[in-house]
């Protein structure tokens, strides 16, 4: 019998971490790394899972590396006696506050605003394990026992909230969380540069509110130290009685938010007023990540396991990630429904190779590894390593997209690094084979850079994606299959859709392939109409799909979206746009989708008629119970 470790076993033997291999979760826990106290105790929305994909476990780690002693208190119980916010005392440095990895109300409800019955982010999937906007719950808990601790709130629930936005579930414009949550500060996006600083500050001395400068920040302030209008420093938006008042202020506000998100160099500090006394600073953001900067935070000692308190217990989202691999961060695809260039940034900050390879060994030594790693990808899969050639053109750009209306001349489009990890990553000693799970943005790979040498590589690039990297279904995202609709969500024309499926169909009879193409779509997105889904229903029953992959849009914060489809106004153009926001509206859209189950036909041929598209019933149902078009009008067929 050969060894454990012997090369002849499919999977090195790994020991198992111990829990003083993961931050304390406990008392009994802290004690056993021999504290007495702590310096930081954070407390999360979710399970507590020690993997890069996790922000607690993220900012935890990035915190102990910096010599701080870190407490985590994942999904404390709000309705008790409170002994969960009780348990680590008084840390010596602060209180850190996250609702999670998502937004609690779009992990609670459905875009009919119907409870969830479950919760990806807490073992065994179990809903209510989170209050509603624990932001809130959680921040004015711990100021309640301990008022003269500082309350520092991250994460994309904060992030997103972090100025007067709508809120779909309370359908109404709300003011930034800090007006709600007493917490002393809010940072938005990537926490790892803006809570080293604030933590080291905090260690030297300075006192919390003394920290109006840290970059990444959101802070309350008096009003009374506003500026008077726009500087070269700053920009003065509309207050939030106004935004209330007038819907066009609203809008007009985002598009600076948007922009100054987008800045390269983090853009112009913003203020809000939100009464006669108090006001919103918005300090500007870190320019991207380095290339050093990124890997360190990944290079930091994950297990890549849940704590060991959840034992026999699953935890679907880290199953979903657990063999997965991040290889950047930040998007420039600036759709207009996605909130990640808000949070991250549209800059992309690439891991090295060496980081990369190094995470995909650890990925291989997993004790149920079995040879396949889930995705090599990243916020939009393959943007690795791509970004401007010319940094001074981007340092000027107020683009929210460097692909829409159309691909950016200054763009990078080249797909031969991304191909090189690929290779190497597969060539590892127990990598059978590496899938791509995340979002493919084929409108990159198939643009004509005008460098023959690129153009080759990235035909390369999609037909080695569909022949190696498909787990049997490809996942892409047309969104929609109109072009008005397309320009509002910052999406391609759906021709270039239609273009990529004959690439992948093409890739698929050469290799004797038979792998599915799965696209997703959206219905009620502004400027999306009943006969514009009813055209899709056309369009994607002449290709073949039966659509699975569909949702009805759902406005979350901090999107362009979301301000069209509350203010009825682009914020850009100031014109107006029509959006499906009743019940009715949106459900007599969806039901588009599923034309192919007989259950919704009758409603689809009588909706259609009400639209006076007969020719659309035949095109969708021919020959449906003996009708035909007749003169624009459905008859009833004489033929069998």
């Amino acid at each position: 019998m050969p060894k454990p470790s012997s090369p002849m076993n499919k999977q090195p033997f790994t020991i198992l971490p111990k829990p003083t291999d993961f931050l304390p979760t406990s008392v009994k826990e802290m004690q056993a790394l021999g504290w007495d106290y702590v310096d930081v105790v954070l407390f999360s929305g979710d399970a507590y899972v020690d993997h890069p994909s996790f922000a607690a476990a993220v900012i935890g780690r990035t915190l102990q590396k910096e010599g701080f002693r870190v407490a985590i208190v994942p999904q404390p119980n709000w309705q008790d006696d409170l002994r969960d916010f009780k348990k680590f005392g008084k840390p010596r440095l602060f209180f850190g506050v996250s609702a999670g990895a998502m937004d609690s109300m779009i992990n609670h409800y459905t875009a009919n605003r119907r409870r969830r019955s479950d919760d990806a982010y807490t073992p065994g999937g179990r809903h209510g394990m989170r209050p509603d906007y624990p932001t809130i719950v959680y921040s004015n808990i711990l100021k309640d026992i301990y008022p003269d601790v500082p309350v520092i709130a991250g994460g994309i629930e904060a992030s997103m909230r972090r100025l007067s936005h709508y809120d779909y579930w309370q359908d109404r414009l709300r003011p930034s969380i800090l007006a709600d949550a007493r917490a002393d500060m809010i940072i938005y996006g990537m926490g790892e540069k803006p809570l080293i600083e604030i933590a080291r500050r905090l260690d030297a001395g300075e006192k919390i509110g003394d920290m109006t400068d840290v970059r990444q920040t959101v802070v309350m302030i008096p009003a009374d130290t506003v500026p008077a209008g726009k500087t070269d420093n700053a920009i003065v938006l509309n207050s939030y009685d106004r935004c209330r008042a007038d819907k066009r202020s609203q809008a007009e506000n985002f598009k600076h938010i948007e922009q100054q998100s987008n800045r390269m160099d983090g853009g112009l500090t913003l203020y809000q007023q939100l009464d006669a006394k108090r006001a919103i600073k918005v300090n500007p953001m870190y320019p991207a990540m380095t290339q050093g900067e990124i890997d360190a935070s990944f290079d930091l000692p994950y297990t890549r396991l849940p704590h060991p308190r959840y034992k026999g217990k699953t935890i679907p989202a880290f199953e979903m990630i657990k063999f997965s691999i991040n290889m950047h961060r930040g998007c420039f695809g600036g759709c207009a429904f996605c909130t990640i260039s808000a949070h991250q940034g549209k800059f992309v900050a690439s891991r090295s190779e060496r980081s990369i390879i190094e995470e995909a060994k650890k990925v291989t030594a997993m004790p149920d590894f079995k040879g396949y790693i889930s995705d090599l990808g990243g916020p939009s899969a393959n943007m690795y390593a791509m970004g401007g050639r010319d940094k001074s053109i981007c340092a000027k750009c107020l683009r929210p997209s460097c692909l829409h209306p159309k691909p950016c001349p200054n763009l990078n489009n080249d797909h031969r690094p991304l191909l090189d990890i690929y290779h190497k990553v597969d060539a590892l000693p127990g990598v059978k084979k590496s899938f791509i799970g995340s979002g493919v943005r084929y409108d990159l790979s198939m643009h004509q850079s005008g460098d023959p040498d690129i153009d080759r590589a990235n035909r390369a690039y999609n037909e080695e994606l569909i022949c190696r990297h498909v787990s049997g279904r490809l996942k892409v995202a047309p969104e929609h299959t109109s072009d008005h609709v397309l320009n509002l969500m910052r999406k391609p024309s759906f021709d270039c859709f239609r273009l990529f499926k004959d690439v992948f169909d093409r890739v698929n009879k050469k290799n004797n392939l038979n792998q599915q193409l799965i696209p997703y779509f959206i219905s009620s997105h502004p400027g999306c109409r009943e006969i514009d889904m009813a055209l899709l229903a056309v369009e994607t029953r002449n290709l073949n799909f039966h659509l699975e992959q569909v949702q009805d849009f759902t406005p979350t914060p901090m999107t362009l979206s979301t301000e069209i489809f509350y203010t009825g106004i682009h914020p850009y153009t100031g014109e107006k746009i029509f959006t499906a926001t009743t019940p009715e509206e949106k459900l007599a859209q969806r039901k588009y989708f599923f034309w192919y189950d007989a259950a919704y036909r009758p409603d689809i041929i009588k909706s259609l008629q009400r639209l006076h598209r007969p020719d659309l019933v035949a095109k969708l149902f021919p020959g449906y119970r003996g009708y035909e078009v007749n003169r624009g009008k459905l008859k009833k067929s004489k033929r069998r």
